[in-house]
């Protein structure tokens, strides 16, 4: 269980930060940027939630929710999650395939009342369509910068996975934001 009862502790002001198991590592080590970007798509989230209907912000809460699972996981070191892997004294927050599961049912039923598209999209239309793009752009860097740490060390995969579905369906929430007036379309050489 978490508590927090002081913000500040100055052990990061040597430009160190500390991993879930104790260990200390730079604060611009390749896992501390994963987490740190999937921290700022929350966020994001979390701005475009005043803008969305009662059932939209639940489905927004709970994907909150799964980002600080995603931030625990990239946080906590380990191969636990690999078959033969380390189990560690202490069981650590891992992404789990019902997670991503549940992303693509949501994908598949916001999905089915979209017209196909015919060219890309400019991220804007309703207030929430904007804000959920962005959220898309900033969890899609998310994604890199945890396949970038992925190249270094062990990163569970299902958390990149959640990472790289949560885009897609940010995309297709926006999408679907945007009815019954549609999307701004990208044209082509419009303003040549």
């Amino acid at each position: 269980m978490v508590k927090l009862n002081k913000i500040y502790t100055r052990t990061g002001d040597d430009g160190t930060t500390g991993l879930a198991d104790g260990a200390r590592r730079r604060k611009d080590d390749a896992r501390i940027a994963a987490y740190g970007s999937t921290d700022e798509a929350m966020s994001a989230i979390g701005m475009a939630r005043p803008h969305a209907s009662p059932a939209q912000d639940a489905i927004l809460s709970r994907i909150q929710n799964d980002l600080f699972d995603v931030g625990a996981d990239l946080a906590t070191p380990g191969d636990d999650f690999l078959p033969g892997g380390t189990k560690p004294e202490w069981e650590p927050l891992r992404v789990v395939q019902a997670q991503i599961d549940r992303l693509e049912a949501e994908i598949d039923t916001m999905n089915a009342e979209l017209v196909p598209l015919n060219s890309f999209i400019l991220p804007g239309g309703t207030a929430l369509a904007a804000h959920l793009h962005l959220a898309r752009a900033i969890a899609r860097r998310a994604e890199r910068d945890a396949v970038t740490a992925a190249a270094a060390e062990t990163i569970n995969p299902l958390a990149v996975r959640y990472l790289n579905r949560l885009s897609d369906h940010l995309f297709v929430m926006a999408r679907h934001a945007n009815l019954p007036d549609g999307d701004p379309l990208w044209v082509p050489g419009k303003n040549r």
